[in-house]
Formats: C-alpha cells, sequence, structure tokens
C-alpha cells in the first residue's frame, strides 16, 4: 500500500495513479498526505478516489509531532511505500528511521548537483550544459540518500527556464512511476 505526500499541484501524483490505472505499478495508491488544504493535489487524489489526510504543519512546534501524527494514519492503513511527490516539508529523523529504505522521492536534478527547492532555476542559471532527475531513497540529509533511477536533461542554448521546467517534468512523470514500480516488484 503507497501513501503520496503532496504540497501542490500534484502532476508527479497524477503520474503515479495513472501508471497504476494502466496496471504498471501492481499496487495500490491508498493514501493521498498534504500540509496544504488547497493543493490541488487533493483534486486529483478526490477524482481518482483516493482518500486524503489534510494536516497543517502550523501549530505544531516540533516536527516530530507533526509527523507522529501523520504515522498514525500511515499505521492505521498499513502503509509499506511513501512516495514524496512535492511535499514541501523535511521529514523528521523518527519518520524516516521507521520507514527507512522505504521512502521515496523525486528531485529534479542530478543529485548531488542542485541540491534544494530551486533546483531547476539554479542550474539553468548556473550556465551548465545539463541537468535531469533523481529518484532516491530519503534519509536524514536533505536531497541526499541512495539512488533508485538518474536521468539527464539537456540545457540548450535556446532553452527558456519554463522550456526546461517542461523537459524536467516529462522525465519525472516517466521515471518516477519506473521507481516506484521496481520498488512494488522487489527490484531495489
Amino acid at each position: 500500500k503507497i501513501a503520496v505526500f503532496v504540497s501542490g499541484n500534484g502532476t508527479n501524483l497524477q503520474a503515479l495513479i495513472d501508471a497504476v490505472s494502466r496496471g504498471e505499478i501492481k499496487a495500490g495508491i491508498s493514501l493521498v498526505v498534504s500540509n496544504n488544504k488547497d493543493a490541488f493535489a487533493l483534486t486529483r487524489a478526490r477524482n481518482a478516489g483516493i482518500e486524503s489526510f489534510v494536516l497543517s504543519h502550523k501549530g505544531f512546534e516540533i516536527r516530530s509531532d507533526y509527523d507522529r501524527e501523520i504515522m498514525k494514519e500511515l499505521e492505521k492503513r498499513d502503509i509499506g511505500l511513501v512516495v514524496l511527490a512535492g511535499f514541501m516539508r523535511l521529514l523528521s529523523p523518527e519518520f524516516i528511521k521507521k520507514y527507512q529504505n522505504r521512502i521515496l522521492n523525486i528531485h529534479p536534478s542530478v543529485l548531488p548537483s542542485f541540491k534544494g527547492t530551486h533546483a531547476i532555476k539554479d542550474a539553468f542559471e548556473s550556465g551548465a550544459k545539463e541537468t535531469g532527475v533523481t529518484v532516491h531513497f530519503v534519509d536524514e540529509e536533505l536531497d541526499h540518500g541512495p539512488i533508485v533511477l538518474q536521468e539527464t536533461v539537456r540545457i540548450e542554448k535556446n532553452d527558456t527556464l519554463e522550456k526546461l521546467e517542461e523537459k524536467i517534468h516529462a522525465v519525472e512523470h516517466k521515471l518516477y512511476p519506473m521507481a516506484v514500480r521496481l520498488f512494488v516488484e522487489g527490484k531495489l
């Protein structure tokens, strides 16, 4: 059983929903978790008939207290894999330890290059010739952990930031379902 964590638009969630519905991923998305009640990803989940759990991180002074509330919901549903799809919160060491080697993240660069929340913009502005996408297991360091899949994306001279974002997202929508499928099949 898979839980997908989201904070925003949810295009990677949609790619995963589509892959499940096509039978490419032989597991179900049991829960979508969000810290943002206005995330469009929640509409995507509702349209797919997937249960959502929304809990704002505001009002929690300690990150682990927030994570414990989420873990209770995951335990109720016997979640075996956590997939971070634009979830804009760092997970506590307690959460990471409980789900060690069962938390996947996708990052819009070829790690270890361009860590952080502005990776596409940082790569574009750096003058780099390429960037890409990384799917990795989450550990306690930011944008770190064992790499599952990577694919490079060329930054062409005539690319705009928006064009590069489109190219990155297209690779993400292919790579993330592939990584989840490999996990579900026990191949990671």
